[in-house]
């Protein structure tokens, strides 16, 4: 069964880049390389700071329109593994 993946890259600039892929060491060395004119051309060195692995390709695709909707400290969150954080900055969104 093939892998897909959700990633998060933390750029030089300290801004995060969500993507997916069906081969994670391919595209990291895609963006290293600029074979991809992306938001990380411009903007390194980065690093792999949170990945994600899903059954299909469209579930990795959804989960990175998810994470691309929120906010870098949910972001921030999330790749420290903050979860009482994140149920926090969740509710917050919410709040009336």
């Amino acid at each position: 069964m093939k892998s897909f993946y959700t990633y998060i890259l933390e750029c030089s600039d300290g801004s995060y880049y969500v993507g997916h892929t069906d081969d994670l060491t391919k595209r990291l060395e895609q963006h290293l390389q600029c074979e991809i004119c992306s938001y990380t051309s411009s903007r390194r060195p980065f690093k792999l700071v949170w990945s994600e692995t899903f059954g299909s390709r469209d579930d990795a695709r959804q989960a990175g329109k998810k994470l691309k909707g929120w906010s870098r400290a949910k972001k921030k969150a999330l790749i420290e593994q903050d979860f009482e954080l994140l149920k926090k900055l969740a509710k917050k969104k919410f709040k009336k």
